[in-house]
């Protein structure tokens, strides 16, 4: 079991946009192995490798209750997005921040399985929400980029300020 360290705002890695990953191997294999475990260790529902300063398009999620079911998401894609809701989202690169934001309940997405398999997803509720919170961060996007100018504010001065 190993636990990554996860990059904390406002650390500029988080900004960087993911790579491809190419080839399944054991390390991509082993990353998200680790990925797993420092997600659950931090009693996350979701985390993106760049997240753990791996700059690779991996997300790892686990919106089930009894917290054994992880869903790995390897090279993820946005297919069709519907029907907008607003939701409080939490993110373990902002610990203890809440933000309220807007994202679609339902999407249909594509991704590589571990196994190297090209499957379609079509999910809705919080794994929708965490899916696209996840893949935000493979494209460098924090989930800040929603929240208020006030609510920024906020957060930059609790975060930069203790940098």
């Amino acid at each position: 079991m190993t636990i990554l360290n996860i990059l904390i705002y406002p650390n500029k890695n988080l900004n960087k946009v993911a790579k491809l990953v190419k080839n399944i191997n054991l390390n991509i294999k082993k990353i998200i192995s680790d990925m797993i475990d420092t997600m659950y260790y931090n009693k996350g529902i979701g985390l993106s490798a760049t997240q753990v300063n791996i700059n690779k398009r991996i997300i790892v999620i686990d919106v089930s209750e009894s917290k054994n079911n992880p869903l790995i998401l390897i090279n993820p894609i946005i297919l069709n997005k519907n029907n907008n809701i607003e939701i409080i989202e939490g993110c373990l690169s902002f610990p203890n921040i809440f933000l309220k934001t807007k994202r679609f309940n339902e999407i249909l997405i594509r991704f590589t399985n571990i196994n190297n398999e090209v499957n379609t997803l079509e999910v809705d509720n919080l794994l929708s929400v965490c899916i696209q919170h996840e893949i935000d961060h493979l494209n460098g996007i924090l989930f800040i980029k929603y929240a208020s100018e006030k609510d920024i504010k906020k957060i930059n001065n609790i975060f930069i300020k203790n940098e």
